[in-house]
């Protein structure tokens, strides 16, 4: 103990403290959470030991300044702070020392409310918005921490100091960020660690300045969300893809730092190829399949099937889902390969022709139908098409439902196989005789017939006659009366009987007449010579049949 010290011991007496003052003291004794301090007047006081940077350097009878806080605690002993003293001490000389604007290296030593007190000398205030770049969100974490701090405010008055330790952080990471930009070129390889994570990708902090590292970049193959390849914290090796000097931004790769699995693409799967793989994504037309870390092919949804009608693949497939596929086709430009299912099994289209040979006489289910036809399901996944055209010799169809139903069984004959365009056409009147290939020996012009009216027009009716054959009474051909409306006198079922009076090969249709069908011989005899007469009066020109004599007729009255 120095002899200065000593006399002030001396001279000193607990009568004359007083609260406030600082007085020395001696140390004799070292607790673990306080230091006993005798400041004479045979007093001993209680310094905390949080108050000294580091307790192990104090020695039981050393000499330090105390201030007295009060004179008298709970215990009856004063109540002595080291730390206030050194405040008391130091603030004449922190004006000088730290000035607005300096760096000063401090101690935190407490939270409190909106942020930290710091010890620089004496007790300074920081906010949790300076802590860091990112205020934090424990602030127990910094306590008996030291860092250094920006003097931001001094207030003489209150004798209140506000620092900063973001502000010291960010000038550092502007310095890092200058350097970083004049040394970084592109193809560089840089390690960095994930600060942020979005949709479009993530943001690495290369230690003076964050690069984006987009979506796009990070896995030669297709990934939904970053968050599947990166997590924040995390250490990456990134290239230097771009880098924009002016702007201060740097565009990062991932995928960059492997090799390209696309460059030998065609070499490891050749077009024709068996690949193993695992589906990871279903589409509307497809299912994508990767068959390797970065190499996704797509199965549209016609190749997953010869003959099931698959309207999504979900219906087949499933996420996860291993399999065997071939390789179809390869875009290696634009990365793409296209697989088929179907091709590991044999094309069933292929035996088409020797299984439904032109001419065969087949048996199928009435599966769908449109307006120009029916498709009969020959086997699983064959149809066959019988047009309306081909559905009846006799008939002009208009709709197949006229004929035919969903779920009907019925025959055909193949007319015609076209296995590339998966094709089969099928006719059902062809089952029969073509009536009209003789209809000479069915019917003859004068000939009285039976039949039905099936359907009523304006100008006539169809009589449907044996054999299906379709004959047309024209308006004027049904009474001799004349007749304003067809609906007044025929209906729909109705049995008539009529006359032939014209047969047309190429409408494939008969002209009938039902007011000529009660004419005697001796009418028709008439109408027979005047047909004749008609006729010699009519050398060299067209002749004329009966019905065009009925026609005649007709018009005259």
């Amino acid at each position: 103990m120095s002899s200065v010290m000593q006399d002030l011991l001396a001279q000193s007496s607990f009568d004359k403290l007083k609260e406030g003052s600082i007085v020395p003291g001696v140390i004799t004794e070292i607790r673990q959470n306080e230091v006993v301090v005798d400041i004479g007047g045979k007093s001993e006081g209680l310094v905390p030991a949080n108050e000294f940077i580091d307790i192990g350097e104090l020695q039981v009878g050393s000499t330090i300044e105390v201030l007295v806080q009060k004179l008298e605690g709970k215990d009856g002993a004063p109540i002595l702070s080291f730390d206030l003293a050194e405040q008391k001490k130091n603030w004449d000389n922190i004006l000088t020392k730290f000035p607005e604007g300096s760096v000063a290296t401090g101690r935190v030593k407490a939270k409190v409310k909106g942020g930290l007190i710091v010890s620089i000398g004496v007790d300074a205030f920081m906010p949790a918005s300076h802590i860091d770049v990112q205020p934090p969100k424990n602030l127990d974490q910094y306590v008996g921490q030291t860092y250094d701090f920006k003097v931001l405010k001094i207030n003489l008055e209150r004798k209140n100091i506000v620092l900063s330790r973001r502000e010291l952080i960010e000038e550092q990471r502007t310095n890092k960020r200058r350097a970083l930009l004049d040394s970084i070129q592109p193809g560089q390889i840089r390690r960095g660690v994930v600060k942020n994570i979005t949709d479009f990708g993530a943001f690495i902090d290369l230690d003076g300045m964050d690069g984006l590292l987009h979506i796009t970049d990070m896995s030669w193959g297709r990934i939904s969300h970053p968050s599947e390849m990166l997590k924040q914290g995390e250490e990456v090796q990134v290239m230097i893809i771009e880098v924009n000097r002016e702007k201060e931004r740097v565009s990062l790769g991932l995928k960059q730092t492997t090799k390209n699995p696309w460059d030998e693409i065609d070499r490891k799967y050749p077009v024709g190829a068996k690949v193993h793989g695992k589906v990871v994504n279903l589409v509307p037309y497809g299912a994508f399949v990767e068959i390797e870390p970065g190499v996704e092919g797509l199965v549209h949804i016609t190749e997953m099937s010869w003959t099931k009608r698959i309207t999504k693949p979900s219906e087949l497939l499933k996420v996860g889902q291993e399999l065997d596929a071939v390789v179809l086709g390869i875009q290696k430009e634009e990365q793409k390969i296209s697989l088929g299912l179907r091709q590991l099994e044999p094309n069933p289209w292929d035996m088409v022709r020797h299984n439904y040979p032109i001419g065969a006489r087949v048996r199928g289910k009435v599966r769908n139908m449109t307006t120009y036809g029916a498709f009969i399901e020959l086997e699983e996944g064959i149809d066959g098409m019988v047009h309306v055209s081909d559905m009846s010799w006799t008939r002009k169809v208009n709709h197949p439902s006229e004929i035919l139903k969903k779920g009907d069984e019925v025959d055909a004959i193949v007319l015609d196989v076209d296995p590339q365009q998966q094709r089969i056409s099928l006719g059902m009147k062809q089952l029969a005789t073509d009536p009209w290939s003789d209809i000479d020996a069915h019917f003859r012009i004068g000939d009285v017939v039976t039949g039905t009216v099936t359907k009523l027009t304006s100008f006539g009716a169809f009589v449907e006659l044996k054999d299906g054959i379709d004959g047309l009474v024209h308006i004027s051909q049904i009474s001799e009366e004349r007749i304003d409306k067809v609906k007044d006198v025929l209906k729909p079922g109705q049995q008539v009987t009529a006359r032939v009076i014209k047969i047309d090969r190429e409408e494939r249709r008969l002209g009938l007449s039902i007011k000529a069908a009660n004419y005697s011989a001796e009418q028709l005899a008439a109408e027979t010579n005047a047909f004749e007469a008609l006729n010699r009066s009519s050398a060299g020109t067209d002749m004329m049949n009966l019905g065009d004599i009925l026609d005649e007729a007709s018009k005259k009255e």
